[in-house]
């Protein structure tokens, strides 16, 4: 009886093992597929109202001292967190898609033009286009909504002055105006290095881009996990049919032929040229008419934001130019054809937008001349690079035009870089 209990015990304590250490693999299993929905950038928690993760995010967003949002922020807000269009019609990106962002205020002659031109763009149906908007305005909303030929996201400055109308980052009563003395008048606010106060519509720009930048690459659910190239363009760049094509030909080019570019442009940085015509692909200054940077870039870029967010001007551009790209301690080159694939155009500045009485457009066209050799890709692997050095622009010891001087734009351009970390 002795020989035959033991080996029964031995049984029932191997079972009672066993089940522990299945119990505990189990437990072990919940954890890691919990901690990795977590953590999973594809999660859907940002896509469903006021979910316990957007809660979370808000009260992070307080302690980085942003504005209050008003109800219209949160709405954006929401609205930022709804999914693509026209998925239905094109269920799949190609694996290789470069996304395209479009950034835009309020100048819907223009974007007319802009969205026209991107309908004719030779694989656009393949990508993404995400349109950034400056706030909102009716006008420019229809018109993006119409967009059918492509997968589209819209998304919100929820932080637009043109959001807020009587408060900080708009005008609010107690702000001081053009040269005002704060002590004085008993105002708030930092003139800049020529004295004036800040504009509203004026800052607008700056805080756009960079809100923008922030939210495309560290933000959207869209994006946050894309280490490719992503090309910007804005209302009033005309692009031409063959714009993609060409591009994913640089991208492709970039590391063999220009190993040092650290983006892909589709215009010569001087706006008044439609390239050299010659077959030899062009490195050069970093232009701001269709450009594109992977991952990579944007870290060096976001690694500068109290360089960007502490320059006293205005222009973005012109703040990349003069601070950002300079403090990388190399020349920051960008590689593009010898034809242009993009054309700026029209007579209005961003910060003047469309008035009732005013048109930035004559007879609400443009006359751009697009050539047989425009429509399909005109950029061949075997060329050779042309690089132009000491061009003439903005450059380190530039000091800005101005604009860019109260302490609330500098807070608020620095919490814009923390809000997605």
């Amino acid at each position: 009886m002795a020989n035959y209990k033991k080996p029964r015990f031995k049984d029932a304590a191997f079972k009672r093992f066993l089940s522990v250490v299945l119990g505990t693999l189990l437990l072990v299993s919940l954890l890691v597929v919990s901690l990795g929905t977590n953590a999973t950038p594809g999660s859907s928690g940002l896509d469903e109202g006021l979910s316990e993760s957007v809660v979370n995010i808000q009260s992070f967003r307080e302690k980085l001292n942003l504005p209050k949002e008003n109800d219209f922020s949160i709405r954006l807000e929401k609205q930022n967190r709804l999914p693509p269009r026209n998925i239905d019609l094109y269920p799949r990106l190609a694996k290789d898609h470069i996304t395209i962002v479009l950034y835009v205020h309020n100048r819907p002659q223009y974007l007319r033009v802009v969205v026209n031109s991107l309908s004719k763009v030779v694989g656009i149906s393949e990508t993404l286009l995400i349109v950034s908007h400056d706030g909102y305005f009716e006008e420019m909303n229809k018109i993006v909504e119409g967009i059918k030929f492509c997968r589209l996201k819209q998304i919100f400055a929820p932080y637009s002055p043109h959001v807020f109308t009587d408060s900080f980052p708009g005008v609010s009563s107690k702000d001081c105006q053009e040269k005002d003395d704060a002590g004085k008048k008993h105002c708030v606010g930092n003139p800049d290095q020529y004295g004036n106060h800040r504009s509203p519509n004026i800052v607008s720009l700056k805080h756009h881009w960079w809100w923008m930048m922030n939210t495309v690459w560290d933000g959207l659910k869209e994006t946050r996990g894309h280490d490719g190239h992503i090309l910007f363009i804005e209302e009033d760049h005309f692009i031409y049919p063959n714009e993609y094509r060409n591009l994913q030909l640089l991208v492709s080019l970039k590391p063999n032929k220009c190993p040092d570019c650290y983006a892909a442009n589709l215009a010569p940085c001087d706006v008044n040229l439609r390239g050299e015509g010659r077959n030899s692909l062009v490195a050069e200054r970093m232009g701001n008419v269709g450009y594109a940077f992977n991952r990579t870039v944007w870290r060096k870029i976001h690694g500068k934001a109290k360089e960007f967010c502490f320059f006293d001007d205005y222009n973005w551009d012109i703040t990349m130019w003069a601070t950002v790209y300079p403090s990388f301690g190399s020349p920051v080159y960008t590689l593009r054809g010898p034809r242009t694939s993009a054309v700026h155009f029209g007579k209005c500045g961003l910060h003047q937008g469309q008035g009732k009485t005013n048109a930035c457009i004559d007879n609400e066209s443009v006359n751009v001349q697009v050539d047989d050799t425009d429509k399909v890709a005109n950029i061949r692997p075997e060329w050779d690079v042309k690089v132009y050095q000491n061009q003439p622009g903005y450059k380190a010891g530039f000091k800005g035009w101005g604009g860019w001087g109260d302490n609330r734009d500098h807070r608020l351009c620095l919490n814009f870089a923390q809000m997605y970390h």
